[in-house]
């Protein structure tokens, strides 16, 4: 990222951040990727502490960044939004469309794996999380949408694909296998997959 977040004020009201230096971009940077991996497999409850030592900074520097664990949590799926996103026209660039819908939804599956409590932090009623449905809206929805109507076009897949269906059916799926031993959320969502393809009619 060539931005970071700098504060609460920026993230609850949705503005664009401000530019920060590149040491305190680094300790942001590092601190979103070692929450990113905290909350995988702990959840969003975990210890900020533990965050903070995973991310080789103090307390103090996790607090200046992120006075509460909801600015964190929040800017957490924000990038994460936002990476996952970005894949999609990518893809779509280097692969057949079938191929490209099934290479993101792959990784929106790994995006998903690191919601784990989101659902009841999103429920809270706090205002950091306020944005985050909205960036939903605009950033994923439009990158499964365009892939799955390359895939209806060349009629690898049926064409009452929906992009909203495809997205909660993952999720429930990944939510279903979060126990289950390694790789079963990729396995049942490579399933699903498949099935799309039932009642496709070959351009």
């Amino acid at each position: 990222m060539s931005e970071g977040v700098t504060g609460a004020d920026d993230a609850r009201e949705g503005q664009v951040p401000r530019r920060i230096r590149a040491d305190a971009q680094r300790s942001v940077d590092a601190l979103l990727d070692a929450a990113k991996e905290v909350f995988a497999t702990s959840g969003v409850d975990a210890p900020v502490r533990e965050i903070a030592e995973k991310a080789g900074v103090g307390l103090g520097t996790l607090y200046r960044h992120f006075p509460q664990r909801a600015d964190l949590i929040a800017a957490v799926f924000r990038r994460e939004m936002d990476a996952c996103a970005d894949t999609a026209p990518v893809l779509a660039a280097e692969f057949p469309p079938f191929e490209a819908l099934a290479k993101w939804v792959q990784r929106y599956t790994l995006f998903v794996a690191t919601k784990r409590g989101l659902a009841k932090a999103l429920h809270s009623g706090d205002p950091a999380y306020d944005s985050l449905m909205s960036h939903f809206d605009q950033r994923l929805r439009p990158a499964v949408q365009a892939l799955l109507q390359s895939a209806v076009a060349t009629g690898e897949i049926r064409a009452d694909a929906d992009a909203d269906e495809l997205l909660g059916a993952v999720a429930s799926l990944c939510m279903s296998a979060y126990n289950a031993e390694s790789g079963r959320a990729e396995r049942m969502v490579a399933l699903f997959l498949d099935g799309l393809r039932y009642g496709a009619k070959p351009s």
